[in-house]
């Protein structure tokens, strides 16, 4: 009985005593939070309560544990010790990755308020997302060797394997290829910035907004909300379009085709009329020319710009729908047509014809 309430006191008194530091620890993040309102630092190291309470609770239990006079733990007292060490390691990660997180995170959003450049913003993030997945990985493996080297035996397994470590690292690295591939590829893509997050991208020949970049994979965002998984290497291997590259602004196409007789100067005319309409349009320039022409049609090109691609699809559209609009209903000859009528046999043609004899020579 004396050994049970003994227990209950020091697990008790840890209980209480992680509580406390963790309590403690919460009031002074509060007050510097409210110290310094510009820095999110403080605020987002709340979020490592719960796993500097474990770890403080672990800690003291590893460090009062043999203490207890309980028979049942001192019978296995070499498993709790190692069930104690597991926690402490798993909690010590968990603490690392948490606190690397809010650092960065505050570090970015720091960097986000200051930094008026969209693009800057955008490879900031992409290179902040892959460093915490870098800095993930690392650490979990560290964690999952430190919890398999607390193992007598895997020790030794470990070092009967070290003989031969050459030829499993050939093996393994020419079974990953593409997989290493690919890691290379993203560290590429996050420090060379070929691409971000939130970039204008077409690949595939389809358009859309990059959604997400892993070590492996980078994810597109399509117009119709469709998303494009696709591994990062394809990325440092063939040509794609950034459309966010070199800054947002950008310049668009409209081809329409016309009749012979199609009014291109009044079409000019009607393009500046719809572009100073049309709030999509950043006022930068426009134009409109025949660029080329075929024996049933011409081709019109109308140029617009934009802000972004955004807008620039929605100027591209409107100048698109209201050129038609305006051709149907005041210029309707101007469309396109298909003849499927005889042409017209000149009359001195017909008389000369006539007047051959039948099967002469011309």
């Amino acid at each position: 009985m004396n050994s049970l309430v003994h227990v209950l006191a020091v697990v008790g008194g840890s209980i209480l005593l992680t509580f406390a530091a963790g309590r403690v620890t919460d009031l002074l993040l509060r007050r510097a939070d409210a110290r310094h309102p510009e820095t999110p630092l403080w605020n987002m190291l709340r979020r490592c309560r719960t796993s500097v309470r474990v770890l403080l609770f672990a800690a003291v239990l590893r460090a009062v544990y043999r203490q207890i006079a309980w028979e049942p733990l001192q019978e296995h007292e070499a498993a709790v010790g190692r069930v104690l060490t597991l926690v402490l390691i798993g909690a010590g990660a968990w603490c690392v990755v948490l606190v690397t997180s809010a650092v960065v995170e505050s570090s970015y959003a720091r960097y986000a308020l200051g930094t008026r450049d969209p693009s800057r913003v955008r490879r900031v993030r992409t290179q902040v997302t892959l460093i915490m997945r870098i800095v993930t990985a690392v650490v979990a493996v560290v964690a999952a060797a430190a919890m398999l080297l607390t193992f007598p035996d895997l020790r030794a397994v470990g070092t009967s394997l070290l003989a031969s470590a050459g030829i499993i690292g050939i093996v393994a690295g020419v079974a990953a290829q593409s997989t290493l591939g690919n890691l290379f590829a993203g560290f590429q893509i996050a420090f060379g910035d070929m691409v971000r997050i939130g970039d204008t991208v077409v690949v595939a020949g389809e358009w859309g907004v990059v959604e997400e970049i892993t070590l492996t994979f980078l994810a597109v965002r399509t117009w119709d909300e469709r998303r494009i998984t696709m591994p990062v290497s394809y990325f440092t291997g063939r040509p794609f379009e950034n459309w966010s590259r070199g800054g947002v602004q950008m310049t668009g196409t409209v081809f329409l085709h016309c009749d012979h007789t199609t009014p291109v100067a009044l079409m000019r005319e009607k393009l500046q009329e719809i572009l100073e309409g049309c709030e999509a349009w950043d006022g930068r320039g426009w134009d409109l020319a025949v660029t080329d022409t075929t024996p049933s049609a011409i081709v019109v090109r109308a140029i617009v710009t934009a802000k972004d691609a955004d807008d620039l699809w929605t100027a591209r559209c409107a100048v698109r729908e209201q050129l038609v609009a305006w051709l149907a209903e005041k210029h309707p000859y101007a469309l396109p047509r298909v003849s499927t009528s005889a042409a017209a046999v000149p009359s001195a043609y017909a008389d000369g014809v006539s007047k051959r004899a039948p099967g002469s020579d011309a």
